[in-house]
């Protein structure tokens, strides 16, 4: 359906966002970018994605001037602190249990950077998801699944974690971990994508 108009990279490692690419029928190369992702102080989490997104983006981008270049991150938080992978099944159980019953935020920041077309756009999407309330047996065995130990918040809207949300408001992609709608929009302003 679509064809890109530059050596395309994705500058991620997650089969999430490699995933949403090959849908899209377009052909890329993959190089993750190795970045501090380290929140800042005062730093929002809407502000921390598209820094984190950008950084990616423009690491790859620096040695590959004729490619384009996507970074992107994602970020769980609530009343404004940040949920990133859990270090353990403890951490896992923390996070899982505040995030019951309540409305949190999923960010994910995206940025297209092409050097040598000039190019350079980081804009982020955020969706609302709300969780049920499950017992804390529940949320033991979901953990020992495995499945939220390499994910942001601790769960996996794609996976078995589907079950813990009620609902949510904006993009599903984007909790996935790419808003494929804006990434779209953003590429065909910028001539970067043709439909065939």
């Amino acid at each position: 359906m679509f064809r890109i108009d530059c050596p395309l990279i994705l500058a991620s490692a997650s089969p999430r966002r490699k995933e949403y690419l090959t849908r899209l029928g377009l052909t890329y190369q993959v190089i993750p970018a190795s970045i501090d992702e380290t929140p800042e102080p005062g730093e929002s989490p809407p502000q921390f994605a598209r820094r984190m997104a950008a950084t990616k983006a423009r690491q790859v981008a620096k040695t590959l001037h004729d490619a384009c270049v996507i970074g992107a991150d994602t970020v769980v938080a609530l009343d404004q602190n940040i949920f990133g992978k859990p270090r353990d099944q403890q951490e896992a159980m923390a996070m899982l249990t505040v995030l019951q019953g309540r409305t949190h935020e999923v960010t994910t920041g995206f940025a297209i950077v092409s050097s040598n077309r000039n190019i350079e756009e980081v804009d982020a999407v955020t969706t609302q998801v709300t969780f049920g309330n499950f017992a804390e047996a529940t949320l033991q065995a979901y953990i020992d699944s495995g499945e939220p130990m390499d994910k942001a918040g601790a769960y996996g809207i794609q996976g078995i974690g589907s079950f813990l949300v009620q609902s949510l408001a904006g993009s599903c992609s984007n909790v996935v971990g790419l808003p494929v709608y804006a990434l779209v929009q953003s590429l065909l302003k910028h001539g970067l994508l043709k439909t065939i």
